[in-house]
């Protein structure tokens, strides 16, 4: 049981580990936005901004609401914009040795199945 608490877990963070995603929320933390905003805001395309926010949908991360024909993506709740903060925090701790981190870019991601 505790496997499958981590592998969801696992899957939960992958939300949160690239650039893109990370960008939409940073742009959603403090006011919810619709996909041309948020196209906008991060000068990206709008199919490749759609795919990340099913991404952080599906795992949970943000919402949509409809309001005539946009949806409004926000944030799910306020326990995700603290596990932002908190990440930040965490971040500022040790960006110098991430920064440093040779392997880095040669994570690789081997599935158990």
């Amino acid at each position: 049981m505790a496997l499958q608490a981590c592998d969801v877990k696992a899957k939960f963070m992958r939300g949160f580990s690239d650039k893109t995603r990370l960008q939409i929320l940073e742009s959603l933390r403090h006011q919810e936005k619709t996909v041309s905003q948020l196209v906008n805001d991060l000068k990206g395309n709008q199919s490749n901004i759609s795919q990340h926010l099913a991404c952080l949908k599906g795992c949970g991360i943000i919402v949509g609401r409809q309001e005539g024909k946009y949806i409004y993506y926000s944030l799910r709740n306020e326990q995700i914009a603290q596990l932002l903060d908190v990440m930040d925090t965490v971040f500022r701790q040790v960006e110098a040795e991430v920064k440093a981190c040779e392997k880095h870019d040669e994570l690789v991601y081997y599935d158990k199945s």
